[in-house]
């Protein structure tokens, strides 16, 4: 064969042999495993979801619209006095609750809370019989405890801190007793006493505040309350003189608190390793029979 006729030939085969290594190259892709599946991570699972409890304690600042002395004698005889003191002092306050965090902005609880006896005072000059120069000075003791339902507005966090908004209705049960009469001036030397009485009405609740996450479920609180308690009765106070039997209303007691308390979420995400969870066996490769 000349040289000039084996170059085709050549040719020829070459062109043979590559179209025989396609096929072949594709036979042995189709003998390759597949890619392993990607791993499905389970999502954490919340124990207890939102639930949380608390416990708070503070200072307030006590004040009272005003004391009406109601005479309770048959027939009763409307007073006419002259109030030169009425106060009350401050109180201390402890408590607790549970709540549930609704959503990272909503917040609900219902709470209580005792707050330790506080001293009240009314000094007057009665002018029922006309200006006779009678004075009386009235005081007793009172505790109180306070059930509330509150809500609050969590308005964002900031490296840790977030401010709320809240309020809350409820019942104040007051416990009043201890109460004397001691009369001055002309009055000097009358001395009375009343009975205890217990007496539970409405009460409400505004607040303002700021959070703290100390960790991941335990928050700090320091926080403002305007609370209002309705109002204490004393018993019928009885005196050693001629006088009548007279019952102390304590219109409108509120306080102003400063509070401060801990919050310990229930709920939280529970590490992906207590899952009980087991990838899937990997799948067996595939091979194509020609």
């Amino acid at each position: 064969m000349s040289r000039r006729s084996k170059l085709p030939a050549l040719a020829r085969s070459l062109t043979l042999l590559a179209g025989v290594g396609v096929p072949c190259l594709a036979h042995a892709a189709d003998l390759l495993p597949p890619p392993p599946p990607q791993a499905v991570i389970p999502e954490p699972v919340e124990f207890a979801g939102g639930w949380y409890l608390r416990v708070d304690g503070g200072y307030g600042s006590l004040d009272l619209r005003k004391t009406i002395a109601e005479d309770v004698s048959h027939p009763p005889k409307p007073y006419d006095y002259v109030t030169l003191q009425d106060k009350v002092s401050n109180q201390y306050f402890v408590g607790g609750g549970v709540g549930y965090q609704v959503n990272p902005w909503l917040r609900i609880d219902a709470t209580g809370e005792y707050r330790f006896r506080t001293k009240w005072k009314l000094f007057a000059e009665d002018r029922t019989g006309g200006d006779t120069g009678g004075y009386n000075a009235t005081e007793g003791r009172f505790d109180s405890i306070v059930g509330l339902v509150n809500g609050y507005v969590d308005l964002g966090t900031w490296y840790g801190v977030t401010p709320f908004l809240g309020a809350g209705v409820g019942v104040a049960h007051h416990s009043f007793g201890g109460v004397t009469d001691k009369g001055y001036g002309n009055y000097d030397g009358g001395y009375g006493i009343g009975s205890r009485n217990e007496r539970t009405n409405f009460a409400w609740a505004l607040h303002a505040g700021l959070g703290y996450d100390v960790t991941q479920n335990l928050k700090f609180e320091v926080a403002y309350r305007y609370l209002n308690m309705g109002e204490a009765t004393t018993g019928v106070v009885t005196c050693s003189l001629e006088c009548p039997k007279t019952v102390y209303r304590v219109k409108d007691l509120d306080s102003h608190d400063v509070k401060v308390g801990l919050r310990y979420l229930l709920g939280g995400p529970v590490a992906v390793a207590a899952v009980d969870y087991a990838p899937p066996p990997p799948m067996a490769p595939l091979v194509r029979k020609y």
